[in-house]
């Protein structure tokens, strides 16, 4: 467990605030920050907040630690110093750097002669013998364990033996920084950012898919000469409606969305019989309309026709060659398929998990009415094995056809920060998460001033290092099996998550922290062995030493124009950095999913919007002059770089497509190795795609794409359109 260190902050006045002597002696904070929870943070402003002692209690609770009283508080302080001292090792995981020297610290009686050793991934065994151990001079009851320096990059186990105990742990071996790839060295590449769900083509279902993302990331290389491809995650979700629209709040990050599956793709399609095909075609002309309908989507009307056409298929016989790719897809994803298909079977059979007193409270993994549901409906059980299997393949074909069309890196997968509450990853592995009173959010800042809560549990970090974080291994691989980089939404939970009890309120929150060293090395290992990147999504209240760490990792961060500031500025209406300012290591953009299309922020979208429903903190007045200001200051720069004309800059409405492109243009000047522009204002969409703060209140995700007339873009046209191609010559540099 890494514990948080004392919060230091300057005021506005320039007075160091950090926390009282007083405080840092009382025994609740001293537990807290022993159990690795924050007891104050710095907020966007620069603001010190101190954690209310109700907050700790509860998110201490949370932990499995009692803090409920003074003496349980004294109970819970000896038990984690007396856990400490049992233990011969420091960390049931540990991490080391390929190829640099290291050690670790020993705890054992002044007179054992530990010894060690390291079972290597492959299973070579490696002894230590009476060099690789070295006493400590001034503790007599440790040890130093010198680490061989040419242990691969891996997840080992090392396991030490001192008089008559035994103690393990992973031992997790990760290069010192992620490698950029060859491609990504030798110049900055750019790519777009698509919402997949949002584009459709005749062939779809009413919501784009997979079939849909192969076509998007073909024509982008072949047409555009675009390097990467950023959708939105497609973690999975329910079997059955009704869907959840965010893909955001997954049931599972391990596996994938089957809603996004095209049915004509599928192998066995072609072989159906006419009957069977019929039946299909039947189900798809029963929302193929849905595909020129310009209001928002109806995901789970395209559900309940794509679920039975898949069923049509499934039930097909398949070649003895694709039953034993499917057998191999299903031993390979290992128990954790099981898990999903086994909570999908429930749903389907017993009903929703969120309806009262379900199944989902009841049961679990070891449960023999799970046991007798699946002998029950195993043909559906296989089935719901069988949608993630054609997914995969869905997907994979989908980053060939970039490879395949000259792309560097293909897809760019998003991983969300966590699952839905009631998902197959909490009901079947419970263990994994900090379950019950506790949800996952940020706190206030300028673009969310009531903070978030994204309703989603966290997962328990002493369980991540008791288990070597392998669901979090298992996750980072499945992702990189079909991506040439991964997005990692809200990076900052590799070092600490916002913990919000319930009742509490997003505001009422505190920092848990993480052993980010161990996250860290899991991303390296994957991103190394799969030639790919890692981009972390570091806006809003993120510690400077937060970027610093990634940085020396590899790990990239994110500029987004709107957000770009001199001195990171968090003020509206503050002058803009000029873009020499980016970091080389960043994905460069102008704006992000959680903002609308520049046109329609250029226009105030989000000001109007926000005020229809009521998120404001503050009267609309002064927000909509802080975004007059913020939106003065990008003209400002833009001007002053020479990107735009002054005449333009005084006219927005009439030049909107001028500004669109100077700011992107801009983007073409930074050093960043990646650029990025938004698929949503190449086609000129002022309608946002999501709203933070709001679930039913604002149709979000299920805004299709459309023009800056409000026509629909389909798949098929989005790469011939002549906005988008005119802002692809403009990423690609050429004037």
């Amino acid at each position: 467990m890494t514990a948080s260190s004392t919060i230091t902050a300057t005021s506005i006045d320039g007075a160091e605030r950090n926390e009282s002597p007083e405080r840092l002696v009382r025994p609740l904070i001293r537990l807290a920050k022993a159990s690795g929870v924050s007891t104050a943070y710095i907020d966007q402003l620069g603001t010190y907040v101190e954690i209310a002692d109700d907050v700790l209690v509860d998110v201490l609770g949370a932990l499995g630690v009692d803090a409920t009283s003074p003496e349980a508080i004294d109970a819970s302080l000896a038990a984690a110093d007396a856990a400490t001292s049992d233990r011969i090792l420091p960390s049931s995981t540990l991490t080391a750097t390929a190829g640099e020297p290291a050690t670790i610290t020993l705890h054992c009686a002044a007179d054992d002669e530990p010894e060690a050793t390291i079972t290597l991934e492959d299973g070579t065994v490696r002894h230590s013998d009476e060099n690789d151990i070295l006493p400590d001079l001034n503790v007599a009851t440790s040890r130093f364990l010198a680490l061989p320096d040419d242990l691969p990059i891996g997840y080992h186990t090392l396991q030490v033996a001192a008089g008559d105990r035994t103690d393990e742990a992973t031992l997790m071996v990760a290069p010192a920084r992620i490698p950029l790839p060859a491609t990504v060295a030798e110049h900055p590449r750019w790519g777009w950012m698509a919402q997949l769900y949002s584009i459709r083509s005749h062939e779809s279902w009413g919501v784009g898919d997979y079939g849909d993302l192969t076509t998007l990331l073909a024509d982008a290389g072949a047409k555009t000469g675009a390097d990467f491809m950023l959708i939105n995650p497609i973690h999975a979700g329910a079997p059955v409606p009704p869907l959840e629209p965010s893909p955001y709040l997954p049931e599972s990050r391990r596996f994938l969305n089957v809603t996004y599956i095209r049915p004509q793709n599928i192998p066995e399609y072609a072989e159906l019989t006419a009957d069977e095909r019929t039946r299909v075609d039947a189900l798809h002309a029963s929302v193929a309309a849905r595909n020129d309908d310009p209001e928002p989507l109806d995901i789970n009307a395209a559900w309940n026709a794509k679920r039975p056409a898949l069923r049509v298929i499934f039930d097909h016989p398949r070649s003895p060659e694709r039953e034993v790719a499917f057998s191999r897809f299903k031993e390979q994803a290992g128990p954790d398929l099981d898990a999903f298909a086994a909570w999908c079977l429930a749903f389907e059979v017993w009903g929703a998990p969120w309806e009262p007193n379900s199944w989902f409270g009841r049961t679990g993994r070891t449960s023999p009415e799970v046991a007798e549901l699946i002998r029950d409906h195993h043909d559906l059980f296989e089935f719901n094995r069988w949608l993630q299997w054609i997914a995969d393949e869905q997907v994979a074909a989908a980053q060939q056809a970039a490879k395949d069309n000259g792309m560097a890196l293909g897809l760019m997968q998003d991983m969300a920060v966590g699952v839905h509450a009631l998902g197959a990853d909490v009901w079947w592995s419970p263990e994994r998460f900090a379950l019950g009173s506790v949800t996952v959010g940020c706190p206030p800042d300028f673009y969310n001033q009531q903070g978030q809560d994204w309703g989603q549990p966290p997962f328990n970090p002493r369980y991540l290092e008791a288990t070597g974080y392998r669901v979090y291994r298992e996750m980072v691989h499945s992702m990189f099996a079909h991506a040439g980089a991964v997005r990692i939404d809200h990076v900052l939970g590799l070092f600490r998550l916002w913990w919000i009890p319930m009742g509490k309120g997003a505001k009422g929150g505190a920092y848990v922290m993480y052993d980010y060293r161990a996250m860290i090395a899991v991303l390296s290992i994957e991103a190394t062995r799969a030639n790919g990147l890692v981009i972390g999504e570091d806006l809003g209240t993120v510690p400077e030493y937060v970027r610093q760490v990634l940085a020396d990792h590899g790990v990239l961060g994110t500029d987004v124009a709107w957000f770009a500031r001199i001195d990171n500025s968090p003020n509206a209406g503050d002058p803009y950095a000029p873009p020499s300012d980016y970091r080389r290591q960043a994905l460069a953009s102008v704006t992000t999913h959680d903002l609308p299309p520049t046109a329609g922020y250029l226009e105030f979208e989000h000001v109007q919007l926000r005020e229809r429903l009521h998120l404001l903190a503050e009267p609309v007045e002064q927000f909509a002059a802080s975004a007059a200001a913020e939106r003065q200051a990008m003209l400002d720069v833009l001007v002053s770089g020479g990107w735009l004309d002054a005449a333009a800059a005084a006219d927005v409405l009439g030049h909107e497509q001028e500004i669109v492109e100077a700011m992107h243009r801009m983007l073409t000047a930074t050093p960043s190795v990646l650029r990025q522009a938004a698929i949503v204002d190449g086609t000129g969409q002022h309608a946002t795609v999501n709203q933070p703060g709001t679930s039913d209140q604002y149709p979000n995700w299920r805004i299709p794409l459309v023009d800056g007339d409000g026509r629909l873009v389909h798949t098929e046209e989005v790469f011939s359109n002549p906005r988008v191609l005119s802002l692809a010559a403009v990423m690609r540099g050429e004037r």
